[in-house]
């Protein structure tokens, strides 16, 4: 149970932690990272930061949220995965499957139950609401900056967000705190622990952004790794729309020659995967050796049975993704699937943002990640 007689001097508040149903699972590794970081310096720490909540549905499909402790002078920290599908509710005698619109009004009840009462609240939302509809074109929605202005009206002062499609949507709540995160480290991390005879011939590794929209996560990884980078252009049919986008007439590739490298192509979701597919065959024809893919969410939209697939047929040997978002038991459990825990890193941006402390030595980890590709290469 949360305990708030415990309290820290230096902190700007009580730290809770609300981690509504989506995101419950990962919300206690942070709690227990929080804990462990504060007993190993010989700190007092609660039971738990865990704010006890209760998400109740009624048969018609609405729905209130209820806290079971207070709350008053807390710095809260609301967690939420918009992108969870298996959290389900009973309506009108069927199973429903929440969707990302009931998961942010599921923040929205909860920011409600707080009454404003908390001394600071930050939303932690990793996969963004309606980040993929942030700009306008023609007579469109403007839904992710309609949400972020939703927050700010209900007294969020701060949000975080992992690898957001379009990050000048933060422009739609000047006065707020937007920081967008990214897991580059950790993945980057995960990766040469798994595959540490790759770093060192870097002549032999290539990066490759799948579209040009990507290539300024391509050029980090790029400039971090000291290896060349490539990029394949999508040519789409813009005179047609199926499922509400443009499908991909061809992939064409700009960069050197891929044949005998090992490739590492960097993206920010995998959704169907089908353009990741077609650029892994494309790869593949062209001669690559191994080919790896990293990405922040996998959300695998159509399943993996392609995946199953190609994977089997040797044209992939490794998916590395994060747990920001939700993976189900089936797919973590595919060979070529490597999930990279992101709750310690979660655990660490609360605890320095609860201490007023600056968060810039956990977002530019790109001295730390030099100097240990540099001792996997030695």
């Amino acid at each position: 149970m949360y305990n708030e007689d415990i309290f820290d001097p230096e902190a700007v508040g009580g730290l809770g932690i609300i981690a509504l149903e989506s995101f419950r699972a990962v919300g206690e590794k942070i709690d227990e990272h929080l804990k462990y970081e504060r007993a190993k310096n010989n700190l007092p720490y609660p039971k738990s930061y865990l704010v006890p909540s209760q998400e109740i549905r009624f048969s018609n499909g609405e729905g209130k949220f209820k806290l079971t402790e207070s709350v008053r002078g807390k710095d809260i920290y609301l967690l939420c995965d918009i992108g969870n599908y298996s959290c389900k509710y009973a309506l009108y005698g069927y199973e429903n499957h929440k969707g990302p619109d009931e998961h942010f009004q599921d923040i929205k009840r909860a920011l409600s139950a707080l009454g404003g009462k908390a001394k600071r609240v930050t939303v932690v939302m990793p996969m963004l609401y309606s980040s993929r509809q942030d700009k306008r074109k023609g007579r469109e929605s403007l839904d992710c900056a309609i949400a972020l202005q939703e927050l700010e009206r209900m007294g969020v002062k701060d949000i975080i967000t992992f690898d957001v499609h379009n990050t000048t949507v933060q422009n739609a709540v000047p006065l707020a705190s937007f920081e967008n995160l990214y897991a580059t480290y950790d993945i980057v991390k995960t990766f040469f622990d798994d595959e540490q005879e790759i770093l060192r011939d870097k002549n032999k590794l290539l990066i490759i952004s799948p579209d040009s929209g990507g290539m300024e996560r391509a050029i980090y990884y790029s400039s971090v790794l000291d290896v060349d980078i490539g990029m394949f252009y999508k040519r789409r049919d813009f005179s047609t729309v199926i499922h509400g986008k443009n499908p991909i007439v061809q992939h064409d590739y700009l960069g050197r020659d891929v044949a005998g490298r090992n490739i590492m192509i960097i993206d920010d979701m995998i959704a169907s995967g089908e353009s990741i597919l077609e650029i892994v065959r494309e790869l593949k024809e062209r001669g690559a050796s191994k080919v790896f893919v990293a990405t922040t969410f996998a959300l695998f939209t159509e399943g993996v049975a392609r995946f199953n697939d190609y994977y089997e047929k040797g044209l992939f040997d490794r998916v590395y993704s994060t747990n920001l978002t939700y993976v189900s038991d089936e797919i973590k459990a595919c060979p070529w699937l490597k999930l990279v825990d992101m709750s310690r890193y979660m655990a660490q941006i609360i605890q320095a943002l609860n201490h007023s402390r600056s968060i810039k030595p956990l977002i530019d980890a790109t001295e730390k990640l030099k100097t240990a590709i540099q001792e996997y290469r030695k």
